[in-house]
């Protein structure tokens, strides 16, 4: 199984599209499984259902952190190829998707429990973002060079 269907199986398991995006990638850099899963729940539908970026963007961007992120105030060169990688990952999903907002994406804005509602009973979220968590994780792989 490839790390892109192992990503959508854990988001059909359950698990929020940031935690499935982080989960499949923290054996590579030896991050327990539950703290992964810990620390991308709240990134999930937009960031907490606030209207923002793509819960799986949040947590391919986690793993570029974990890639390339500097652990010295001082390193500033990657420091400078964190971002320059997670742009060029924002730019080429945007490019496939439109946008990188979840509201966009889904078509619902998950901070309006009305929207919320209507979401679930047309099973949007089912229906749109396995393929952005697919689509997340296959550009995360090629653009971090996994």
């Amino acid at each position: 199984m490839t790390k892109a269907e192992d990503a959508v199986a854990l988001f059909r398991q359950g698990f929020t599209c940031s935690q499935a995006v982080l989960l499949g990638f923290a054996q590579d850099f030896g991050l327990d499984r539950d703290v992964a899963l810990r620390i991308s729940q709240g990134f999930g539908a937009g960031i907490a259902r606030t209207d923002g970026i793509c819960g799986a963007l949040s947590g391919a961007i986690m793993v570029i952190g974990l890639r390339y992120g500097r652990i010295r105030a001082d390193d500033a060169a990657a420091k400078e190829k964190t971002y320059a990688v997670v742009r060029e990952f924002l730019q080429e999903f945007k490019t496939c998707h439109g946008s990188v907002a979840c509201t966009d994406l889904l078509g619902y804005n998950l901070s309006n429990p009305q929207q919320v509602a209507e979401a679930k009973k047309n099973n949007a979220v089912k229906a749109r973002c396995p393929a952005l968590v697919r689509d997340a994780v296959t550009l995360l792989e090629k653009v971090a060079e996994f």
